[in-house]
This record gives structure tokens, C-alpha cells and sequence, in this order.
């Protein structure tokens, strides 16, 4: 029964993260547009690209995460892309509701893909059993 719980976490755990990702990473693609969103990058100090990349990174770790499909790895990386954004968000306060909004939402979101790398992809995944190594990475 304890493995059940553990299993149903993760999973709690990659539906939200994974929705998450996904509508930050549409939002950029739809509303902000990848030019937009690459020249927020440039104002903050970084290539453009890197917008295209978060982009790609937002969408594409969404649907691994939902999927079950190289969590512990997804989870990981959205661990550094998130304190990154906390760190750029530190200087306008915790609340969102700041001018440029605050960094307890993405201390929050670092906090949640941490569990989920400790966690790992559970039992809930799209992947046979015979993949699973796939998701210890």
C-alpha cells in the first residue's frame, strides 16, 4: 500500500508540473510569441535564443512529464531552469503581484521538481516495464 502512495504522488506530481510547463511554454509560443519571448530573453540579459529554447524545454518537458517518459531527467533540468528564474525574480519581492513579478512561484515550482526527481516516475507511465530504465536517469 505505501509504494501505491508513493506511486500516486508522482504521478499527482508529474500531471501538475507537466500541465504547468505547458501552459508557460504555450503561453510564450501563442501569446508572447517566440520573438517576444526571445526579446525578453535579450532584455534580461540573455541570447535570444535562449528563448526558443525555454520554449522548446517548457512544451517538450510538459508532455515527457505527462507521458512518464524521463522524469528523474526533466525533473532535474526544470530544477536549474527554475531556480535560475527565482534568482532573476529575487529582486522584485516574493509576491507575484510585484512589478515583474515576485519569486515565490518559481522557488515553488523548483521545490515541486525537486520531490519529483526524489520521487521519480512512479508505476503510472505510458512506458512498458521493460523501459523503466529509461525513466532512472
Amino acid at each position: 500500500m505505501k509504494q501505491y502512495r508513493i506511486d500516486l504522488a508522482s504521478l499527482i506530481l508529474r500531471i501538475t508540473l507537466g500541465v504547468m510547463f505547458l501552459a508557460h511554454g504555450f503561453t510564450k509560443l501563442v501569446v508572447f510569441t517566440p520573438a517576444g519571448t526571445a526579446q525578453y530573453f535579450e532584455s534580461l540579459g540573455f541570447p535570444g535564443f535562449v528563448g526558443y529554447l525555454t520554449i522548446l524545454f517548457e512544451i517538450g518537458s510538459g508532455v515527457l512529464l505527462l507521458l512518464g517518459i524521463l522524469t528523474r531527467l526533466v525533473s532535474f533540468l526544470a530544477v536549474i531552469q527554475m531556480v535560475v528564474i527565482t534568482y532573476i525574480h529575487s529582486a522584485n519581492g516574493w509576491m507575484f503581484t510585484n512589478t515583474g513579478g515576485g519569486f515565490e512561484y518559481p522557488a515553488f515550482m523548483a521545490m515541486t521538481a525537486l520531490s519529483l526527481l526524489l520521487l521519480g516516475t512512479g508505476c503510472f507511465s505510458l512506458l512498458p516495464k521493460r523501459y523503466k530504465l529509461i525513466n532512472q536517469l
